[in-house]
């Protein structure tokens, strides 16, 4: 399911218009960047959380070389799925 099949859905569902479903989708996607963009955990219960998670620098290795390649630290961000939502993808 792409973006916009998901906003054909949600306007489905919730009876809004494809425009109003397009900003509240885009709404909740700035809403969750914002939150862990700051170090917030965002939970939705039923659904799952987002929080960020930070990687150390590390030694890794050019494959093509050989040689050693310094890789800088980074921050990613991390889902974990609700017990609802895998209980729904196990059925």
């Amino acid at each position: 399911m792409n973006k916009s099949e998901l906003v054909d859905s949600i306007a489905e569902g919730a009876g809004l218009s494809k425009a109003d479903a397009e900003r509240a989708l885009n709404a909740l996607i700035d809403a969750v960047q914002g939150a862990v963009a700051k170090d917030d955990k965002v939970t939705l219960p039923g659904f799952g959380s987002f929080s960020r998670s930070s990687r150390a620098a590390r030694t890794g290795r050019n494959p093509r070389t050989g040689e050693p390649v310094q890789i800088a630290a980074s921050k990613g961000v991390k889902f974990s799925a609700g017990a609802a939502f895998k209980s729904a993808v196990n059925k």
